[in-house]
């Protein structure tokens, strides 16, 4: 493509879009939350994992959908391929990676902690990004408008957690 950014360092960064890298590192969060709660005594220990969970989920439900309507042609040298708008992998990181940081955002006691979580939650989700426009699988806009989407989906998440609270402590209260 006439890039001096390496095609084996922009495959990599493609693949951490990929459900089989991203889903399982939700999983691990997932599964380190539960025994976190559960270890500390806290007895509303599943709303924040659950949704978590759910958010991952509704990812295809809603992508597979608008990849069919919108039905756009991927950039040239994917040829015979269609449904590229929004982009499944970019979606993927997203909510993967952004429920992740969600769920270990309220473990971390110190802002510097939190501050570093989702400027790499953030770092990583503009690697996949870059990686996916720049071995060509996507159009720039595939990708942005699969974080547009999958910000709704952990500003919704975030919201129903909020109203439960994280890990079973109120709202507001540490």
């Amino acid at each position: 493509m006439g890039s001096p950014f390496p095609e084996r360092a922009a495959e990599f960064l493609a693949d951490l879009g990929n459900l089989c890298v991203a889903v399982p590192v939700l999983g691990v969060v997932l599964a380190y939350t539960v025994w976190h709660s559960r270890r500390a005594g806290v007895s509303n220990w599943w709303p924040a994992p659950l949704a978590a969970a759910v958010t991952m989920a509704a990812v295809p439900a809603l992508v597979v959908p608008l990849k069919a309507a919108v039905d756009r042609p991927g950039p040239p040298g994917m040829a015979g391929h269609d449904g590229f708008y929004p982009s499944g992998h970019a979606a993927t990181a997203a909510v993967a990676y952004g429920a992740a940081a969600l769920l270990v955002l309220p473990l971390l006691r110190r802002a510097y902690g939190r501050r570093v979580l989702l400027i790499g939650c953030v770092v990583v989700n503009v690697a996949v990004g870059f990686g996916l426009v720049r071995r060509g699988y996507h159009w720039p806009l595939d990708v942005v408008a699969s974080w547009l989407l999958c910000g709704m989906l952990l500003m919704a998440m975030a919201a129903v957690v909020g109203r439960y609270g994280w890990y079973g402590r109120e709202r507001g209260r540490e």
